[in-house]
């Protein structure tokens, strides 16, 4: 039975009194499974932080390692954290859901236990979100990359010594971007909460968040980027975005999805351009995961938008052939890292 327990040791404690009630709360969900040797740092990234008016909770999503007891182990000294304890994995989509439905911030951050927030990060992006106009649904800003010590590992975005990035990051109206490339680092976004609601939180169906809300955000709202360092994000080798070229994983599938979404949200011929060349990316990780039926839909799509070039036709045939190239280029991706 798919069950849930939730946990507030803090209905009746009183206020603290730094809290500022003229100004906006911000809820902080952070999703956890098998995290139990990073979860309480990254908690306490929240708790650090140095705005007043947030409010944590957590949701575990039927971790089968010791995150549990680390979870508890935190709310005992943090008594005000909202702590909800899935009996079954629920998937990232719906346990983020089920935190958008208790959450009461203006404000919304997406958080995974393994990331860690800098103090400063929810002050300036409220900051910058009150200087706004109400169209703005996202404030993002640039991050490390750290290892699972901690280590440093590279920036997100390259910087100069003074710390700020050495390249153009889009700002406002980023429908076209976001189908054109990856630029934003999912950790470090601050949303609106009003409009997450309004696009009915993430979509349950899908295997990941990212895209898909990237895509339907930007078409209503505009974003804006925070040329700072506010977030530190882990790599790990067990992170979902590692496992895109395995044969059995549904990320592809979820990324379909995304793109017919995303057809049906284009309005211009430089924005269905941008979207056909992404679309001929993803038949190429198809063939390398040997998805190969899945290669044939990204293939039709592409198809209603331009003549399939000589090169996505080669990869498409080579697909009903199904040629088995995955373990080969698995190991070619090792010996190249």
């Amino acid at each position: 039975m798919d069950r849930q327990r939730i946990t507030q040791a803090s209905v009746n404690i009183p206020m603290a009194p730094f809290l500022n009630k003229h100004k906006p709360w911000v809820s902080v969900i952070c999703t956890c499974y098998n995290h139990a040797q990073f979860v309480q740092e990254s908690l306490r990234s929240v708790i650090n932080q140095t705005y007043p008016n947030v409010e944590l909770i957590v949701i575990d999503n039927a971790s089968s390692d010791g995150s549990v007891a680390a979870i508890t182990s935190f709310c005992a000294q943090y008594p005000s954290t909202r702590f909800i304890q899935n009996t079954v994995n629920r998937g990232l989509c719906r346990a983020f859901n089920q935190g958008l439905s208790l959450a009461i911030g203006e404000y919304i951050i997406d958080l995974s236990a393994d990331d860690i927030m800098l103090p400063q990060r929810v002050a300036r992006q409220v900051e910058q979100f009150i200087s706004l106009p109400a169209y703005y649904g996202v404030v993002f800003s640039n991050a490390t990359y750290i290892d699972a010590r901690g280590e440093f590992l590279r920036h997100h975005h390259p910087v100069r010594p003074d710390g700020r990035t050495t390249e153009r990051v889009p700002t406002g109206d980023v429908f076209q971007e976001v189908l054109t490339r990856y630029f934003i680092n999912t950790p470090t976004m601050m949303m609106r909460h009003n409009m997450l609601t309004a696009l009915g939180g993430y979509d349950e169906t899908l295997a990941y968040e990212d895209f898909d809300f990237w895509v339907r955000s930007s078409r209503t709202h505009r974003y804006a980027y925070i040329d700072e360092v506010l977030t530190q994000k882990r790599l790990l080798s067990s992170s979902q975005s590692q496992h895109v070229l395995r044969v059995d994983n549904p990320l592809l599938e979820s990324t379909w999805r995304v793109c017919q979404k995303a057809y049906d949200l284009c309005q211009t011929a430089d924005e269905y351009k941008a979207l056909a060349s992404r679309i001929r990316q993803f038949i190429r990780k198809c063939f390398y995961a040997e998805q190969y039926e899945l290669a044939a839909r990204f293939g039709r799509l592409l198809g209603h938008i331009e003549p399939i070039g000589l090169p996505s036709r080669v990869i498409l045939l080579l697909c009903r052939i199904h040629l088995p190239v995955n373990g080969v280029y698995r190991r070619y991706r090792l010996a190249t890292k």
